[in-house]
């Protein structure tokens, strides 16, 4: 289980809160001409006031905005203007409002609207994508921008606290745009590292409501997932607390994960609620936090086998984990159980596949990671070859395996359709 929970990177985009932009038209100081500050011909003030303050909507304040920078394109509030047009076209044209930050970063590098619209909508622009590197390409390029918005001063023209509360409102959106491309690029400290100012930045409200913040608490403890080596106790904790405050439509996507990486390190779904309690209360793990370890694999795998009278009646699941996990002389008892025997595995998913061979996964693991775990080599060759990703119900004997990593051959494979189907029989 070493890559992203796709099913919930397919609900991102309704996760995310709407109206990321929206504060502009209010959030922040704008230049006007106004007597005696800018001289301005009448004729232009009047295109100017049409333009600025004569339309009603977006998308009839634009048009009348780039008819002004057409006819006065060396006009004194250039800059206001453009940035009044980026803002219209953030409403209604992402294209549209990415060249117009590009014009008013040439005249204002350090412009935050601007180096905001950049990053929010490249972001969107990636997510959109379908090329692989057009994709990276463009998180990349969001990443820069958001880098460049944490780091601007406070323009001399701006008070503190304008100039704070403008920040409050979009630094947690920068801190998000580096954290989603640093684990695109599979740099889950950096990933981890902005993630987590994310949060700090973001009033607690917001990261207990559906939105940018509470997509990011999963995704901070994805990062912790997919770190070398996982780290399971704060993979569990961001991810309970993702799941804990997500929509209940959402929960089934989110709680998958959660639950993986707590049984993964404690052994057991049992003392899971006290994480629960945490997790909702807190937005980092608190003072004293911690989960009980479980016994190592191979220690499970010894004292399930001690434990059994009959090896033979362990369940599928149980005899696959010995043969992964299990000491090897604990591993082979439980091979010689099955070796040369019929058996059915229900419900794997196609890793890939051949008229000849179909290797699948069955353990969650295995799904999880898109690794196979069984080789059917098939009995005769199939006239239909299953799709990849698609499940599929295979008999076939127990015939060899390896242990790492796990590897268990079947012979004589068939596929099972509908209805019963009898084990296969051992040829002579």
């Amino acid at each position: 289980m070493k890559k992203a929970v796709s099913s919930f990177l397919a609900a991102t985009a309704l996760f995310a809160a709407p109206g990321v932009l929206s504060h502009f038209a209010t959030g922040f100081a704008q230049a006007a001409p106004a007597s005696g500050q800018i001289q301005m011909d009448p004729a232009e003030y009047q295109d100017y006031d049409n333009a600025v303050n004569k339309q009603t909507t977006p998308q009839t304040q634009a048009p009348a905005l780039e008819a002004y920078l057409t006819k006065y394109p060396k006009s004194a509030v250039k800059q206001d203007v453009l940035v009044r047009l980026m803002i219209d076209y953030s409403s209604f044209d992402a294209a549209k409002a990415i060249s117009t930050a590009d014009k008013v970063l040439q005249l204002d590098p350090n412009n935050l609207q601007a180096l905001t619209v950049e990053a929010v909508f490249r972001s969107q622009q990636a997510a959109n994508e379908k090329d692989p590197a057009a994709h990276q390409a463009d998180l990349d390029a969001a990443a820069s921008y958001a880098q460049k918005g944490l780091a601007v001063t406070k323009p001399a023209s701006v008070s503190d606290s304008d100039f704070s509360a403008q920040t409050a409102k979009i630094f947690p959106t920068f801190y998000s745009t580096i954290g989603n491309d640093d684990l695109a690029k599979k740099d889950y400290a950096g990933a981890i590292s902005a993630f987590k100012s994310e949060l700090a930045a973001t009033p607690i409200a917001q990261t207990q409501a559906p939105g940018t913040a509470l997509q990011d608490t999963y995704y901070l403890g994805q990062a912790y997932y997919l770190s070398t080596p996982p780290d399971y106790v704060n993979c569990t904790f961001y991810t309970t607390r993702a799941a804990s405050y997500a929509p209940a439509n959402f929960q089934a996507q989110l709680q998958p994960l959660a639950s993986y990486c707590y049984k993964k390190y404690h052994g057991g779904a049992d003392g899971y609620d006290a994480v629960v309690t945490a997790a909702k209360a807190n937005l980092n793990p608190p003072d004293g936090f911690t989960i009980v370890p479980a016994p190592s694999d191979a220690d499970i795998a010894a004292k399930t086998v001690a434990s059994t009278p009959d090896l033979a009646t362990l369940a599928l699941s149980d005899k696959e984990f010995i043969l992964a996990n299990g000491k090897p002389e604990d591993a082979d008892k439980v091979f010689a159980t099955v070796k040369g025997k019929g058996d059915k595995i229900p419900d794997a998913t196609v890793i890939s596949a051949t008229p000849d061979q179909v290797q699948v996964a069955y353990s969650d693991d295995a799904v999880q990671s898109k690794t196979a775990d069984f080789t059917f080599n098939m009995k005769t060759p199939l006239k239909t070859v299953p799709a990849v990703g698609s499940k599929i119900t295979l008999m076939g004997i127990w015939a060899s395996y390896t242990q790492k990593p796990l590897m268990i051959t079947m012979s004589d494979g068939e596929e099972v359709k509908k209805g019963p189907v009898k084990p296969p029989v051992r040829r002579r």
